[in-house]
């Protein structure tokens, strides 16, 4: 597609639909060396599509014009911030590895900060939200929780404001510049108080771990993938903006690991409860959200951070058959979605801070009709010893706070 079209596409698309958007001014738009759909082929919308039809319908694209996400209301922030300590944290991810003393020790803490949208803030009311419950898995954690419905990376088609001194968008973009201290935390958080509470707790150089979600709402709110599809201020633009901000949080916390998880697969109905398509074939007219997590893996590989997988099913069978099992409404996840993925992602802290090897990352699959929210995931002792004995031995000396050698 031609930026010409692209930009005349992006200002219709804006005023169709109801969702709104943000990010922040980028000068450096060169990174990006490869690009996802430079040229965007679309088929006629099908709303009547049948599974068969749009699956066997290689590169086939359903466009729908208006797609909204389903609405998931959001209780008070009430759980934005946690403490774990190492027994809480040991009994949750292994029985085996809870310690037995009545009082644990002052240790430095592993400070976990959470930025992304709706599947980050469902379930923060009770405790079950995806950052609380890893931080139940990982020990000796503290868990900041900034997660804010209906937010994006970039900033909304809207709006044309990209000085600090008047910024007042809470994207990602504008996040980062509030923990930053270089817009006014109170314009960006002005209806989020408990977020606004819960960003003062922390000092971004004490940060160990960025968990990043966002793409979904981009999706959405046609937002164009990168510069390449759009003819005006790429901060406008999901990759752009995206590397803004993590631009910004390696600044304000050098020593930080981020993580940047793709946008999560998903299905699309109608009005109608009929089935559209999935994450592959629908289409906002730039593209599908399958091609925004690529364009999410293509910030990961330009800015040298983490990737985890949430859309391809690297790690667990996410597919139109499953969607049910862990998707409310085809989009947020249910308490089990959430725990199959606090599971999944506790496994990147754990194995960076040495709590259990990280060949449990690399081989952990989840089947969503078996899991199991209770069990702590293992690689054999037998397999370990075969095929990682430097990671056995390690095993059988206790290293691992979690990981633990089997009986007998």
């Amino acid at each position: 597609m031609r930026k010409e079209l692209c930009s005349a596409v992006a200002l219709f698309m804006t005023m169709t639909t109801m969702l709104s958007a943000c990010g922040l001014q980028k000068d450096d738009t060169t990174k990006a060396v490869e690009y996802i759909n430079d040229e965007i082929e679309k088929s006629e919308a099908a709303s009547d599509m049948s599974v068969v039809d749009y699956a066997s319908a290689e590169g086939s694209k359903i466009v729908v014009e208006g797609l909204l996400e389903p609405v998931l209301e959001e209780a008070s922030a009430s759980a934005s911030t946690s403490i774990i300590s190492s027994a809480e944290a040991s009994t949750t991810a292994a029985n085996d590895a809870a310690t037995n003393e009545a009082t644990v020790p002052e240790v430095d803490k592993t400070v976990m900060v959470f930025l992304g949208d709706s599947q980050f803030a469902n379930g923060r009311s009770d405790g079950t939200d995806i950052p609380h419950l890893i931080g139940n898995r990982v020990p000796d954690s503290v868990v900041y929780n900034l997660g804010i419905g209906g937010t994006t990376g970039a900033l909304e088609m809207t709006t044309s404001e990209t000085k600090l001194d008047g910024w007042s968008s809470n994207c990602f973009v504008g996040m980062a510049y509030a923990l930053a201290g270089k817009v006014d935390r109170n314009n960006v958080l002005s209806d989020h108080g408990d977020i606004y509470e819960t960003m003062n707790q922390i000092n971004p150089a004490e940060v160990d771990y960025y968990f990043l979600s966002y793409g979904t709402n981009d999706f959405f709110n046609n937002i164009p993938l990168d510069h390449t599809q759009f003819d005006g201020d790429p901060i406008h633009c999901f990759y752009d903006a995206m590397c803004t901000g993590i631009d910004v949080l390696k600044d304000i916390s050098p020593n930080a690991k981020i993580i940047l998880i793709t946008p999560f697969y998903g299905v699309y109905k109608d009005e109608n409860e009929h089935l559209i398509g999935d994450t592959y074939v629908v289409s906002n007219y730039f593209d599908t959200l399958a091609n925004y997590a690529r364009k999410s893996v293509n910030v990961t590989e330009d800015e040298g951070i983490e990737t985890f997988d949430a859309m391809f099913g690297t790690h667990c069978d996410l597919y139109i058959d499953t969607a049910d099992q862990y998707l409310i409404d085809g989009v947020h996840m249910t308490l089990t979605g959430r725990q199959i993925f606090a599971r999944l992602l506790a496994h990147l802290p754990n194995y960076m801070e040495k709590n259990e090897p990280s060949v449990y990352f690399d081989t952990d699959y989840i089947k969503i009709s078996e899991f199991n929210p209770d069990e702590y995931y293992k690689y054999r002792d037998d397999m370990l010893k075969e095929y990682y004995p430097n990671y056995y031995e390690k095993l059988i000396n206790g290293e691992y706070k979690l990981a633990k050698p089997d009986e007998g």
